[in-house]
């Protein structure tokens, strides 16, 4: 695929991303919508909101998703700047990895500590997870050789 093709599924993911989180905010505040995403004792957004494992290292997880996604567009949008830049693009890497691995730590804490799936945090992790692959194909697309002069700033 062409650069332009991944750095656009880069962008998408991490839009969607954003908009998803901030209905996570939404919701935790919110009962109402909490009561949508649930749907049986499982699959139920209500029992991780109220199970009171939903911040990790003093932040509400929420916020970790809305952050997050705001940071990976904020990076895209940088790195695109220097188009050939493979350090912006491997910095792009580097946070959206973070992402996951946060994303697999929570879903950790809900699958096997709270005994409950969020649908609506699922989705946010499935598209950290599809932002992390469109930015591993920007920086495998980005062509190899000497370093470009812009890189050295």
């Amino acid at each position: 695929m062409q650069l332009r093709t991944w750095r656009s599924i880069v962008y998408f993911a991490a839009g969607l991303g954003l908009i998803v989180a901030l209905f996570a905010a939404a919701e935790f505040f919110d009962v109402a919508l909490r009561n949508i995403c649930s749907v049986s004792s499982f699959l139920s957004c209500a029992a991780v909101d109220q199970s009171g494992r939903t911040s990790t290292l003093g932040l509400p997880d929420y916020a970790w998703g809305v952050g997050g996604f705001a940071a990976i567009l904020a990076v895209a949008g940088l790195g695109e700047r220097r188009p050939d830049s493979r350090p912006w693009a491997w910095g792009l890497v580097g946070l959206t990895s973070a992402g996951v691995a946060l994303s697999l730590y929570l879903l950790y804490v809900e699958l096997a500590l709270i005994g409950a799936l969020c649908l609506v945090c699922a989705t946010a992790y499935a598209f950290g997870a599809v932002a992390w692959a469109g930015a591993i194909g920007t920086a495998r697309a980005i062509p190899r050789g000497p370093p470009d002069v812009r890189d050295a700033d």
